[in-house]
This record gives C-alpha cells, structure tokens and sequence, in this order.
C-alpha cells in the first residue's frame, strides 16, 4: 500500500526558447547601415579630395599657363661691326653695326608683334636707326632678329668736347629706345595686346671693335 501512495511526479518539462530571430535580424540590419555610412564617409572624402585636387589644378593652370606676361625687346651681346671707322685727331666716327635683338615670350602662347623701329643715340643725339619687320616670337622661345645699323655722327657733334674726350678713352657710350607692339595668344582663343619699351645702354670699345657691357631695362 505504500507503494501504491507513493504518488509519482513527472520532472516539469525544461523551458525551450527559441532562438530570437527578430534579434538576430535587428543586428544584421544595424551592421548594414553600419557599412553603409562607412562607405558613404569614404566616398565623400573621396569627392572631397577630388574637389580639392581638381582645384588645385585650375588655380595652377590659371597662374601659369593662363598668365600674360610681357615679353622682353633688347639688343642682345652677339651684335658686332661690319664697319668701324673712328677718327681721332677730328673726332667722329662711321660705324655699320650687324644689330641681333632678341624678342623673349615666356607666355604659352606666341606673340605676334608689327613693326617698329629702333633708334640709336649718343647722349641724346640719335645717330642711326633701323626697322624691325613684323614677326612673332613662339610660345617660352626668343625670336632672333639681326638688322644693319649705320651710326654716323651728326653735324652737330663736330664740337662735342664729350665726343673728343669719349673717343680719346676709347670708349663710345650708346643707347638704344625702341617701342614694341603686338598681342598673345594663349591657346588660340584668349588675346591680350602687350607693348614692350626697350631701353638699353651699351658701349662700343674702340680698340677691340667690339660691344660690351649692354645692359637693358
């Protein structure tokens, strides 16, 4: 009998919980806008950087391909004599100078300049002069142009003492002034007028027949 009231009673079933799918789902959605803000931060400092470069390259451009610059119009040293006549005890002096100027363009682009003359003096008297046809000088090149130039002494210097006493030391002061005009043309499309004043001081050496110390503003 006591068996029989020995009641027996079954172990409770042990509680199952199911995975949490909705967590699960939850997490993988939070690492996706995760990634995605991730690649959004890239690519905008991507475009960034971009933005910045590209800059970059307009302003450089700008400053130096676009940039006009004013050429240089001067009597370079490879001038020299075809004749040299100087008298001392009366003095004057004929002189036939092979003149080589030089049209320096450190534009990207050419510059295409008309014609001009060129005048040379001896303190103040213009004693020759000569015509430089219209040319262009090439995009960052110096256009070589030889011209001949008679210097001969005016009337009016017969009894220059500065004359006698430059002669005399062997040393003939000139100076040169010319006027050059024209425009560059960057990339076919953009034109500016440019003007050029040469002015240049040099001196022929009587003894050697040669030029020296040419010195150009």
């Amino acid at each position: 009998m006591a068996d029989n009231d020995q009641q027996v009673h079954p172990m409770p079933p042990q509680s199952y919980n199911p995975p949490a799918k909705h967590d699960e789902e939850s997490s993988t959605t939070n690492e996706s806008k995760e990634l995605r803000r991730q690649k959004q931060k890239k690519w905008a400092l991507y475009i960034i950087a971009f933005v910045i470069f590209q800059t970059g390259i307009i302003v450089l451009f700008t400053m130096t391909v676009m940039k006009f610059r004013t050429p240089k119009f001067r009597v370079r040293p490879a001038s020299s004599f075809d004749t040299f006549d100087v008298q001392t005890t009366n003095p004057s002096f004929n002189l036939r100078m092979n003149a080589q100027l030089g049209v320096k363009n450190t534009n990207f682009g050419p510059f295409k300049y008309g014609n001009t003359t060129i005048h040379f003096y001896y303190k103040g008297t213009e004693v020759g002069s000569a015509t430089v046809r219209k040319s262009k000088a090439n995009f960052r090149s110096t256009k070589k142009v030889n011209v001949p130039v008679d210097l001969v002494m005016p009337n009016n210097l017969t009894s220059n003492l500065d004359l006698a006493s430059d002669i005399s030391l062997g040393i003939l002061p000139l100076t040169s002034q010319s006027r050059l005009s024209g425009k560059v043309e960057i990339m076919f499309i953009f034109k500016k007028k440019k003007t050029v004043n040469m002015n240049c001081t040099m001196e022929a050496n009587i003894s050697t027949k040669e030029f020296q110390n040419i010195k150009c503003k």
